[in-house]
């Protein structure tokens, strides 16, 4: 079977590709550490990452100040480039979040990403809606589907509603279901599918995916890099070993410690450089040792 030419950040669609969910260094009197993250955010382009996602998941966004948050999207369009980021721009209303989505736009930023309402369980005319004002501010926006954590399900019969509302380029998949990559197919054959839980990255991959919204290569780059390539080129040859060494790590996406996993795995992996590190709460023992000896095994077969 021939392989697959792997998708990648374009100028037409920069939010393909591999986009790194950056984790956030602060100081020890919280303070943001924009110095240190500017050098994260080089280190994880100049070791095969595609772009970056500011004020995400894993970048303490909701605890910032406004000007902290703009500065954090500031810093990394100043060492990525615009098009290379896809800022977060979640907020509990679409005022808000049309204003961050501004933000972004003014900035260059390729794309932003969003989750739908989330202070209550959000109904079908409030999801379009909310996705509709973000949409008016001229950026693409990449949905994101979390419906363990927001209580909102973007099903897949959503999702085309909000591609042909054309409010949505894109989702990030975080529901772990992987039928659902052949649904969108379906349904939205022109909506991008990205891959939003990591511990079933080679099955939406195989699915069709086109893009990886990740936490894992804030520790561990290069050997995500590589494994996102050969899996949406259907290159199994190389993906397959390396999922398997991986998949211990990835698969912390779906508990509650996935956060501090990474960042013990960040420790590990003596990144970001400097000082300054993201603060992490400690993990009990066991969980501990599983981390720590996964992302050794990983450090020790792929460098």
């Amino acid at each position: 079977m021939a392989l697959r030419t792997a998708p990648v950040c374009t100028p037409e669609r920069p939010w393909r590709g591999i986009m790194v969910a950056t984790a956030l260094p602060l100081r020890a009197d919280r303070s943001v550490d924009f110095d240190a993250y500017a050098a994260h955010v080089r280190w994880l382009l100049d070791n095969g990452c595609d772009g970056v996602v500011p004020n995400g998941s894993l970048g303490e966004y909701q605890t910032l100040t406004d000007d902290e948050r703009e500065r954090v999207v500031r810093t990394a369009v100043e060492v990525a480039g615009g098009a290379r980021v896809m800022p977060g721009v979640s907020a509990y209303g679409s005022g808000e979040a049309r204003r961050w989505a501004e933000q972004a736009a003014e900035l260059g930023c390729g794309s932003v990403l969003l989750l739908p309402p989330n202070a209550y369980r959000a109904d079908e005319a409030a999801v379009r809606a909310h996705y509709a004002e973000a949409a008016g501010a001229g950026v693409p926006v990449v949905a994101y589907n979390n419906p363990v954590d927001t209580k909102v399900d973007l099903t897949p019969e959503l999702l085309a509603r909000l591609h042909r509302d054309g409010s949505v380029v894109a989702v990030k998949e975080f529901s772990g279901d992987v039928r659902r990559g052949y649904e969108l197919a379906e349904l939205a054959p022109d909506l991008d599918l990205l891959i939003g839980a990591d511990d079933v990255l080679l099955e939406l991959a195989l699915a069709g995916a086109v893009g990886w919204i990740a936490g894992y290569p804030n520790a561990l780059p290069a050997a995500c890099a590589e494994l996102y390539r050969a899996a949406v080129a259907g290159d199994l040859d190389t993906a397959l070993p390396l999922y398997r060494t991986l998949h211990p790590l990835l698969r912390w996406d779906s508990k509650t410690e996935f956060v501090q996993a990474i960042k013990l795995s960040m420790d590990l992996a003596g990144r970001p450089g400097g000082p300054t590190r993201p603060p992490r709460l400690p993990l009990d023992a066991e969980t501990e040792a599983v981390v720590r000896a996964a992302t050794e095994k990983v450090l020790a077969e792929t460098r």
